[in-house]
Order: structure tokens, then C-alpha cells, then sequence
């Protein structure tokens, strides 16, 4: 079986985006594959999507749409975080100079023996702790 990708929650927020069809329609696709088991994530990413939804949008969503997205998304593998990877992420923000959430990531991806980290916040095939990041909407 070859190793997972591991996907940011920024490449999701695209997904519900109708700005830019073109990145709309990769995250879509990106969305289906965590869906069927092809991608991993984080519970940092579910935080983040959670976060975002309630939060900081111009129009916080409620309550029952966020606990319906996060049920659509229970398929999804997740990394659970504990003190070994939040170790792990210091570490990860102490030897690539990233913030510490970027580390979490990072950790989280190395964790699952993810091959790339598929988001827009990492520097596209940088090697972190072996997982390369990509930008999925680079060509």
C-alpha cells in the first residue's frame, strides 16, 4: 500500500469556496479522497475547520451545520494529538523554523507515514522529518 497524504485544513476551506472554480474543484477532489480513505488528517485540522466555521467567518456558521460537517467528515483518518507529538512539534518548529501549529502538522503527518503534506503553508518540496510538502494547486 503506498503512504498517505496528509491534508491541511486550509485546502478544505477551498473545497466550500466558489471564488476560484479551479481551486474549488481540486480541493473537491481532494475532499473525496480523505473521504475514501486515500488521505489522512489531524484532530488540529478539525479544530481549525470547527474554528473557522464558528468563528472567524463574516457569517459564523451554526452550530448543527458544523456538527453535520464534522459527521461528513468521520470517515477520515485521524491523527490524535499527545504529549509525544506535541513534543514532536516543538521539534519540528525548533529545526525548520515554522510556527508551532506548522509543527503540529508536521508531526502529525510524520506520525501517520504520510508521503506529502498537502497544503499551502509549507514550502513546496521541502522535506520535513521526510514528508515533502506540496502545494496542490502549484502545477
Amino acid at each position: 500500500m503506498n503512504a498517505p497524504d496528509f491534508l491541511d485544513a486550509n485546502i478544505v476551506f477551498y473545497a466550500y469556496d466558489p471564488a476560484d472554480p479551479k481551486k474549488q474543484r481540486i480541493a473537491r477532489d481532494l475532499l473525496r479522497r480523505a473521504l475514501a480513505g486515500e488521505l489522512v488528517w489531524s484532530s488540529q485540522v478539525l479544530v481549525e475547520i470547527a474554528v473557522t466555521l464558528l468563528h472567524k467567518l463574516p457569517s459564523p456558521a451554526d452550530t448543527i451545520a458544523v456538527l453535520a460537517l464534522l459527521d461528513a467528515f468521520a470517515p477520515v483518518r485521524v491523527v490524535s494529538q499527545d504529549a509525544s507529538l506535541i513534543r514532536r512539534a516543538v521539534e519540528a518548529r525548533e529545526k525548520y523554523d515554522i510556527h508551532f501549529c506548522g509543527g503540529l502538522i508536521v508531526a502529525a503527518a510524520e506520525r501517520a507515514g504520510c508521503a506529502h503534506i498537502l497544503s499551502e503553508d509549507f514550502t513546496p518540496g521541502q522535506s520535513y522529518f521526510g514528508v515533502m510538502a506540496q502545494n496542490p494547486f502549484r502545477s
